[in-house]
């Protein structure tokens, strides 16, 4: 989808619409039942990836720091394991 729009001196520029934008407005034209459709997708969705992040951030060692440090203080007993 592209805009037109008019500058100065009677020259025309188009501007394509990003792909971000287009979702924006189709989701601003769903019904209250689609849009609760949408978030319940969107909903499994972003955990799923947010899962797969941390899967990879716990490969890399990326988390070893804060695991040793928050089971040190559980050793000195500064926390719970509730």
């Amino acid at each position: 989808m592209t805009t037109e729009f008019a500058a100065s001196g009677g020259r025309r520029y188009t501007r394509m619409m990003s792909t971000r934008q287009k979702i924006e407005r189709a989701i601003k034209k769903l019904s209250a039942e689609d849009l609760a459709a949408l978030r319940a997708w969107w909903a499994e969705f972003d955990a799923k990836a947010w899962d797969k992040q941390f899967e990879r951030d716990v490969a890399a060692g990326r988390l070893d720091k804060l695991a040793k440090e928050a089971l040190r203080e559980l050793d000195e007993g500064r926390c719970t394991d509730r």
